[in-house]
């Protein structure tokens, strides 16, 4: 009696699965279907735009008739907005054959929106890598993901830039998952409250898919307070991750204070019983984060250099950073870079 109960319930998740996986067939015809269409229409927009006389007088007025129309004929979908989208669409990629069906028409609406191609780029990369959603996309530009890659170990240059444009975020080594800030402004805590590392730990684990989100891809929540137990004594690691692309356990250390020596003795006592006890075959040496409020580059070097096991001391901040800002000084020390040349 019990096998056949083990037997049904195996028979429903087969067809479960099988439904599963037509329902995703069909989503991603769907949405092949909607973007095949609306860069087709972008095309013929741009075609006859071209062939018009008055190619200003055709942007303006004929874009609003056209919007009417086809609204009127085909129902919703053709807002004046929407339809020049679709001509920006066809203007953005004109090879069809370089859009990916892992993104959908409103992921593509909103990668419109960055002017800048290799930004544009880096974020249809990461996004169809990623999986992100609408929402998690319109984050990672808010939060100038691209530009923190590109600053966080300073040596920002024309091969980095290509690198992400192309590639996205390739993580290879321990350094490629280091971001310089990181940003919680999903925790919604003011800039200057004074916060306890608990009640932060507590905070992140609360917003834990958000907080995953903005270490970036491949991590696994292990959980929070990892007891390390040395000579009978306890220690208590605030935050254990997984990353599958790395293969390697990482051990996050929240600091509501600037970098202090201590902490990076303590972390690296963390990783050393990590690769002896915890690693499985398989696994990669552990690697470690300090995330502090201010660090001192010339401290951070002398805490950090010398060390055999991987550990990075990175800030974190409560509100986005000032984007300009940020792309100003991308552009500072990419002309700094080309003057060298």
């Amino acid at each position: 009696m019990a096998n056949d109960v083990v037997i049904y319930q195996e028979m429903i998740d087969e067809i479960k699965e099988i439904m599963r996986s037509a329902r995703n067939n069909v989503a991603r015809q769907v949405n092949n279907e909607i973007l095949t269409a609306y860069w087709n229409i972008g095309r013929v927009i741009v075609e006859h735009e071209q062939d018009s006389n008055d190619r200003a007088g055709y942007g303006k007025e004929t874009m609003r008739k056209l919007s009417k129309q086809l609204t009127k004929e085909l129902g919703k979908g053709f807002s004046l907005s929407n339809v020049y989208n679709m001509r920006q669409f066809y203007l953005d990629y004109p090879k069809f054959q370089s859009l990916t069906g892992k993104l959908t028409w409103t992921h593509y609406c909103e990668l419109m929106s960055i002017s800048d191609k290799d930004r544009r780029s880096f974020y249809e990369k990461e996004c169809a890598r990623s999986g992100w959603s609408v929402r998690e996309l319109k984050r990672q530009v808010s939060t100038s993901l691209y530009e923190r890659l590109l600053l966080t170990d300073g040596n920002v240059n024309k091969e980095k830039v290509y690198e992400l444009a192309t590639l996205g975020q390739e993580l290879a080594t321990p350094e490629d998952i280091v971001k310089d800030p990181y940003v919680f402004e999903f925790l919604g805590i003011p800039e200057n409250k004074s916060v306890h590392e608990s009640e932060l730990e507590k905070a992140l684990v609360r917003q834990i898919e958000d907080f995953m989100l903005e270490l970036g891809r491949g991590f696994m929540f292990v959980g929070t307070l990892q007891r390390v137990t040395l000579n009978n004594t306890h220690y208590y690691v605030d935050m254990v991750f997984y990353n599958k692309e790395l293969h390697a356990y990482v051990l996050i250390e929240l600091k509501t204070v600037k970098l202090l020596p201590e902490a990076v003795g303590q972390l690296n006592m963390y990783l050393n019983y990590y690769a002896g006890e915890v690693n499985e075959p398989g696994d990669n040496p552990p690697i470690g984060i300090i995330l502090c409020t201010d660090k001192d580059n010339v401290s951070a070097e002398y805490a950090l250099g010398g060390l055999s096991n991987n550990i990075f001391a990175s800030t974190y901040t409560y509100v986005i950073p000032d984007k300009e800002r940020l792309i100003a000084q991308v552009e500072v020390v990419l002309k700094q870079w080309d003057d060298k040349e």
